[in-house]
């Protein structure tokens, strides 16, 4: 069955335009509070959101379907994406719902749901609750008697820092640390230097005045530079760039060097593995991961489990096989002994107490492998399938050629826009480069 209004992770469009309006998301409310109004308690729903302006309209639209729908509402304001998954739980909680295009513009926005489990929903779901909003709307409507009623959180910043604070082993604080943090004007704009602070670090905060426009703005993880600039500028020991929602991570050694996804969770796994605390033998990373992260995981006798890409497709590997550790290269880090699903912060302090622990330099201990040269570019088609061409089968088969065993392609198109990625991988880095702009000249020359 297609879907039309959930994609990879949840619902996601410009404000205002196609299905990103106010009465599609009281619908989807009013829906995703039928499907779990089970059994006779009283039902709640967590609601958080990013610092988007649109929030403003996009909360209290889901709130009206909700509580039209039967569920008692809890609004907790801008908190991280991981914070409303935790709230969930911890609130025993039927639903939660995170209100964030995450590192997209002020433009975006979307919505992301979290069972009671705290892990998002499954893609039979998030069709169950389209399959209502579009036929079932007002079947999905209580009698005034069973209203819910919306409430908002006054401690659940509180709760979320004391969770994340509880993360890092005992003994450990950063004292004699100087961090720059970068929180992209985004959902942890309050909540990550508080914690930093409360744990001993010296914390510079950039990216912490959001106005509503301005999130990911030139700032965050997907926007490093002015992270990297003020870290050298302040002689920091490390950088920590949050995207809008705080569920990925780029951080910056003490010379401004960029530390991507792959590099954090070769350290986090590597240094659990030593503590005797890794589950399944290794880590979980999407097709996108380096080369050289998966020689060096193979090379301590640890394994590089491979899923598309996608956060999501991450998680479902690490619940099916055991694994503790896992993310993508983009920054998004799952350490389920504490999370279910990417946390930026919580994978900053795993670092931070590594750093700490073993008294190295960011630079030192967040190099952990040599990448192996890797180049991806994006074309964008009109209409068709530029892949199943003559031309461009033939590009691909030379290509694979060329690598010969000793390196990857990865070819795939988005899911959320016309566009083809391709992204080659060796040790022979013209080859890598002319093998890429072969198959994107044939992709162009197709579309």
């Amino acid at each position: 069955m297609s879907r039309k209004y959930f994609g990879t992770d949840g619902m996601r469009g410009e404000v205002n335009q196609g299905f990103m309006t106010p009465d599609v998301a009281m619908k989807v409310g009013l829906a995703a509070g039928r499907v779990f109004r089970r059994g006779d308690h009283v039902h709640r729903v967590v609601i958080g959101k990013d610092t988007r302006r649109s929030g403003y309209m996009y909360e209290p639209a889901l709130a009206a379907g909700f509580t039209a729908a039967g569920m008692d509402v809890i609004m907790v304001g801008p908190m991280p994406t991981p914070a409303i998954a935790m709230l969930v739980k911890s609130l025993r909680a039927d639903l939660g719902v995170m209100i964030s295009a995450s590192h997209n513009p002020h433009q975006d926005n979307g919505i992301k749901f979290f069972g009671p489990d705290g892990f998002k929903l499954s893609d039979e779901t998030e069709l169950e609750i389209e399959a209502l909003v579009d036929n079932g709307f007002h079947k999905s409507l209580v009698p005034s008697e069973k209203l819910g009623r919306a409430t908002r959180l006054e401690d659940a910043r509180g709760r979320y820092v004391e969770f994340a604070k509880a993360t890092v082993p005992n003994g450990v604080t950063f004292d004699g640390l100087k961090v720059v943090v970068d929180c992209a004007h985004g959902a942890a704009y309050r909540v990550a230097p508080m914690v930093l602070w409360e744990l001993g670090a010296d914390v510079i905060s950039i990216g912490v005045d959001p106005n509503g426009f301005n999130i990911n703005k030139e700032c965050g993880s997907t926007h490093p530079d002015a992270m990297c600039q003020r870290v050298v500028a302040e002689g920091a020991d490390l950088g920590i760039a949050l995207d809008g929602d705080a569920d990925r991570l780029i951080l910056c050694d003490e010379t401004g060097a960029i530390v991507d996804g792959d590099q954090i969770m070769a350290l986090i796994t590597r240094n659990w593995h030593k503590r005797g605390v890794l589950k399944g033998g290794g880590l979980v990373s999407t097709v996108m991961s380096n080369l050289g992260l998966e020689r060096l995981l193979e090379g301590e006798g640890l394994t590089l489990e491979r899923t598309k890409v996608g956060d999501r497709y991450v998680v479902e590997r690490m619940r099916e096989k055991g694994f503790n550790v896992g993310g993508e290269q983009s920054g998004h880090i799952v350490l389920s002994d504490f999370a279910t699903t990417g946390d930026g912060l919580i994978a900053a302090l795993q670092v931070m107490t590594e750093i700490k622990q073993s008294d190295h330099k960011a630079s030192e201990a967040c190099r952990q492998f040599q990448r192996v040269p890797q180049l991806l570019k994006n074309v964008r088609f009109k209409g068709g399938d530029p892949l199943a061409t003559g031309p461009v089968k033939a590009s691909i088969a030379a290509a694979e050629a060329d690598l010969n065993g000793t390196g990857r392609l990865v070819i795939r198109k988005s899911g959320t826009e016309p566009v083809i990625r391709v992204m080659a991988e060796g040790d022979d880095e013209a080859v890598v480069n002319r093998v890429v702009d072969q198959i994107c000249a044939e992709i162009e020359a197709s579309a």
